[in-house]
């Protein structure tokens, strides 16, 4: 087996590790909603819930609400607006200012998913960093371990039966 330098260069590669278990996570939660009928992209639940919990919002607030840039907010509001999620008005105070909000459509998501999909996913990234303890780098390679080991799809099957 080849050795994994960025595991091995520890804090030097922190950012590309984090990175690594970013996309890893993104990735095994793109699995879980689609085995549960959702045809979102794991990323763009952010901006869903942002919504829902903020109310209608700029472009610019919900960039700053998911912590990303403003042209990425728009092209992932221009993507949720295709599909029929959420829906775009001009704002009733200032006329210069175009606010997103969810559809009804996105609201039913919305609802569904707060009750189906989030806390599987949350359970099972709960159960993967439930034992973690120590120096970070030894926790950041438990959780790669532990992806490898079962990805999120396996951890939500095992989380299920635990709360049952």
């Amino acid at each position: 087996m080849v050795e994994d330098i960025v595991k091995s260069l520890g804090y030097l590669c922190l950012g590309s590790r984090f990175r690594r278990i970013g996309e890893r996570l993104q990735a095994d939660t793109q699995q879980v909603i689609e085995e549960l009928g959702v045809s979102i992209q794991a990323a763009q639940y952010p901006f869903l819930g942002a919504i829902d919990r903020l109310g209608p919002l700029t472009i610019g607030e919900l960039a700053q609400a998911v912590g990303i840039t403003q042209p990425g907010a728009t092209r992932t509001a221009s993507q949720l607006m295709e599909l029929g999620f959420l829906d775009m008005q001009q704002s009733a105070e200032d006329q210069r200012r175009r606010v997103v909000s969810l559809t009804q459509k996105g609201q039913e998501l919305v609802d569904y998913s707060r009750q189906q999909v989030w806390p599987r996913i949350a359970a099972a990234v709960a159960d993967l960093c439930g034992d973690l303890h120590g120096p970070l780098l030894e926790q950041l390679a438990a959780i790669e371990d532990g992806l490898s080991e079962a990805p999120l799809i396996r951890r939500t099957s095992a989380a299920q039966e635990k709360t049952a």
